[in-house]
């Protein structure tokens, strides 16, 4: 982490000192004006009773204006800071007179010497802007983790040296802009927790303040204050804001309010006061629903006496804030999540020949109608479709079923068998505009009779990328009877990550293994709570074998790496079942996805319907056998075609896929 910090730190101050382009920057590349003239700050203009700390300077006042907004830029991978820095030269294009942050500037949730480094990072690339910025503290920029005691305050008086006051407000061309801090804590206990209403209320001192400037502002055109939490959303944060909105309704002139924290745009105007949550300029970004405000950008604010105008910029096109409200942002992710429900499919030989009848049914959960796109494909051209695609706009509420007849023609199963998918595509038709969904492809169940491959003369496994490489499985594949499991396998890591799925199907659910960090883990869903059971952060040895067994007999869940009893916990009761697919080298998201990659090489991966294991140890075999317990048992002794062979009996085959490959052992 540190040496990822330093050498962001270096290429950002290189790129300052040498007048070059910002870190990972690959647009316009000509030059910008000179930077804009500012003046000191001083008590006409800047206010807060914070005390000293960085000097601020203000933009040199002019009639006309409109600033720049940027969202958080933390939470995210390294190269995060590459947004950042597109988003400034950008910024440059446009020169507002000044830009304002909603936090989160820095990683943080760390010790003050790398506190230190990610900060100026920070400052070095926002130090290439062309105007004045103006920071606001988030939670990354607050937390303090480390050994020992948190120091008061935790990084409070860190970013009041280096960034500036936690509240303060300013005036620029009769005008007001209040910077808020959100990350103050419990009042009573000190504690600085987001995800806990009575961490989230502002301090007498703060509101006093705030009531004092809101006074000193009552003259002028508009009012717009900045801070991270945008409470006024709810959930965790309660209704906690309520006071402070009541505060604001009172002044008369609070025109806009703008938070970030939740990564994603939304607008929930209310009382006359736009309150807007920006999404990120280099920040963890799922990318749920891009057009629908999960993406890097950052808000133009363009400020007359009798109106504002407000643009989201992402790369090449402008966005209305207004248009992303709450609705929109949750149907639209409702859309990206659901999968449409398959029945049927196809009966494949050992010839390849084959087909079926394929149903495709979706119900359309939002109050806009959709236009919805099926079409079976696959790269394989021995498939024919009848019909070859489905189109409909389906309204509100209603449910429509699309049947494909998908066929095979015969000839043999070989390394270019590939089977067929239906791509789904699907628009949310707003008024005015078309929401694309982000495209989804749905494997056509197949059910394959495969012959097994001969025994190799030397061991075969699965080698695994650690990036997109992992086998998955239907849940209707390995389903597992209520009762005892065992899950257990081979496997040898290249590296450890700070979260590695090794075999999972877990989502507040079922039963995973897990090697993060080198720490062996296996946990069950018992009774809507996980029993978890494991050894310490570097047990496991990179480029080392070992096996590794969970074992639940309905009384008890145990840990063994190799053959030792690792630890065990009492655990009774119904295990949690889901319908996610079961992942090999990988953990499984909500929607069925694959993240956390395992880097390494697995082999005898097995799933029992009994407890195969007990006492504090017994000696692993190196080759696993099937019998009649056995829901899953892959020896990888090589491909079918696309296939790894199960022998279980029950016909689990899974296909490999990128990042996936057999290899001698």
């Amino acid at each position: 982490m540190k040496k990822t910090i330093a050498m962001g730190v270096c290429a950002a101050l290189a790129c300052v000192s040498a007048g070059q382009d910002n870190i990972g920057h690959q647009r316009h590349f000509h030059r910008h004006g000179q930077p804009h003239e500012t003046v000191p700050a001083d008590a006409t203009r800047f206010m807060t009773n914070r005390g000293s700390g960085a000097d601020l300077s203000l933009p040199k006042e002019d009639d006309a204006f409109f600033f720049v907004v940027f969202g958080d830029r933390t939470g995210g991978p390294a190269e995060g800071v590459s947004v950042l820095a597109d988003a400034v030269r950008d910024t440059n294009l446009l020169e507002p007179d000044f830009v304002m942050t909603v936090g989160d500037l820095v990683q943080g949730y760390n010790q003050t010497e790398a506190w230190m480094e990610q900060m100026r990072e920070y400052k070095g690339i926002m130090g290439q802007l062309l105007c004045p910025w103006f920071p606001v503290a988030g939670n990354h920029d607050i937390y303090w983790r480390g050994e020992g005691p948190k120091p008061a305050g935790e990084h409070e008086s860190s970013y009041e040296m280096h960034f500036g006051p936690l509240w303060y407000g300013f005036k620029h061309k009769n005008c007001g802009f209040i910077a808020l801090y959100s990350d103050e804590g419990n009042p009573a206990t000190g504690e600085k927790n987001f995800n806990k209403a009575e961490c989230n209320l502002m301090s007498a001192e703060q509101l006093g303040w705030l009531k004092q400037t809101l006074a000193e502002f009552k003259e002028l055109d508009h009012v717009f204050l900045f801070l991270h939490h945008p409470r006024w959303i709810g959930g965790n944060y309660g209704n906690t804001w309520e006071p402070v909105h009541q505060v604001l309704v009172e002044a008369g002139n609070v025109t806009a309010v703008f938070g970030g924290h939740i990564h994603n745009m939304r607008s929930d105007p209310r009382d006359g006061i736009e309150y807007v949550s920006l999404a990120t300029v280099g920040g963890a970004q799922p990318g749920t629903v891009p057009e629908a405000g999960y993406l890097h950008q950052f808000h133009i604010v363009t400020v007359r006496k009798g109106q504002i105008a407000m643009a989201a910029v992402p790369v090449g096109e402008v966005m209305d804030v207004r248009e992303i409200t709450g609705e929109l942002s949750r149907e639209t992710v409702k859309l990206a999540q659901m999968k449409p429900a398959i029945a049927g499919g196809v009966t494949i030989s050992a010839d390849g020949s084959g087909g079926g009848e394929v149903r495709a049914t979706l119900k359309n959960p939002t109050s806009r109608a959709i236009e919805v796109v099926f079409a079976p494909e696959s790269p394989d051209n021995w498939w024919t479709y009848l019909p070859d695609h489905a189109h409909a706009v389906i309204e509100p509420g209603v449910e429509r079923a699309f049947v494909f007849r998908i066929d095979r023609l015969g000839g043999v199963i070989n390394d270019r068998f590939r089977p067929a998918d239906l791509v789904v595509s699907m628009d949310y038709l707003a008024a005015g505009h078309r929401y694309a969904i982000p495209e989804q492809r749905v494997m056509v169940p197949m059910e394959i009779s495969l012959s097994a491959p001969g025994r190799p003369e030397r061991e075969s496994v699965l080698a695994l990328d650690g990036k997109t490489g992992h086998l998955e499985l239907r849940a209707d594949q390995v389903s597992v009877k209520e009762g005892p499991l065992t899950v257990e396998c081979w496997m040898r890591a290249e590296k450890f990550g700070d979260r590695v799925g090794l075999l999972t199907k877990t989502e507040n659910s079922e039963y995973g293994i897990f090697v993060s960090k080198g720490r062996p883990t296996f946990s069950v869903h018992l009774n809507g709570r996980y029993v978890e059971v494991g050894g310490r952060d570097g047990d496991l040895k990179s480029g080392q074998w070992y096996h590794m067994a969970g074992v639940f007999d309905g009384r008890e869940v145990r840990l063994y790496v190799d053959g030792a009893l690792v630890e065990a916990k009492a655990g009774s009761g119904k295990r949690t079942m889901n319908a996610l697919p079961l992942m090999i080298g990988a953990d499984v998201t909500g929607e069925g996805g694959m993240i956390s990659p395992f880097e390494g090489r697995m082999d005898g991966v097995r799933i029992s319907e009994t407890a195969r294991y007990a006492g504090v140890s017994f000696r692993p075999v190196r080759r696993l056998e099937s019998d009649g317990d056995t829901v899953l048992l892959l020896n990888f002794d090589g491909q079918v075609g696309p296939w790894v062979y199960d022998e279980s009996g029950r016909g689990a085959h899974p296909m490999m896929g990128v990042g996936a490959r057999l290899v001698e052992e």
